[in-house]
């Protein structure tokens, strides 16, 4: 039976597959034929001492020894007073109690750090000294746990 339906694009793409097809077929019979084998040897790549990837292996008269004493395996320790401090203290710049927010002026960085009133403990207002932590809001760092500072 013949290819009726068979248009001129069709015949086209079946001759370029066809093509393709004996064009791999040729490609494997001929890496048969020349027989190379690759072996481990080749597939492997040395680092030198600037990090580039060579073939040659390093040379051994270069190779450093290092102590093993030398090697420090340690943690550092954290100093009690070298932790920071969480709790914070601001003036309350600007507060709005229709609108339940406002912003605390950070007294030791000087930065001004968004409030909200959900995050409030004890009413505030301006001016007033206050004590809070600085976690993450939706736009920046946000003041959470605000209280009233008493000494």
């Amino acid at each position: 039976m013949g290819r009726s339906q068979e248009t001129f694009n069709k015949k086209e793409v079946r001759t370029k597959k066809d093509k393709k097809r004996k064009d791999k077929e040729q490609k494997r019979a001929k890496r048969k034929s020349e027989g190379k084998k690759s072996n481990f040897n080749d597939m492997i790549a040395y680092v030198d001492e600037f990090g580039k990837l060579t073939s040659t292996p390093p040379d051994p008269d270069k190779k450093i020894i290092v102590a093993v004493e030398s090697i420090e395996l340690s943690a550092t320790k954290n100093n009690a007073s070298a932790t920071p401090d969480y709790i914070r203290k601001g003036i309350v710049t600007t507060y709005n109690r229709s609108k339940g927010y406002g912003f605390i002026r950070d007294m030791s960085s000087g930065q001004s750090i968004f409030v909200h009133a959900n995050s409030l403990l004890e009413p505030v207002e301006e001016n007033s000294i206050v004590s809070f932590e600085i976690g993450k809001g939706n736009k920046g760092p946000a003041a959470i746990k605000v209280k009233l500072f008493k000494e």
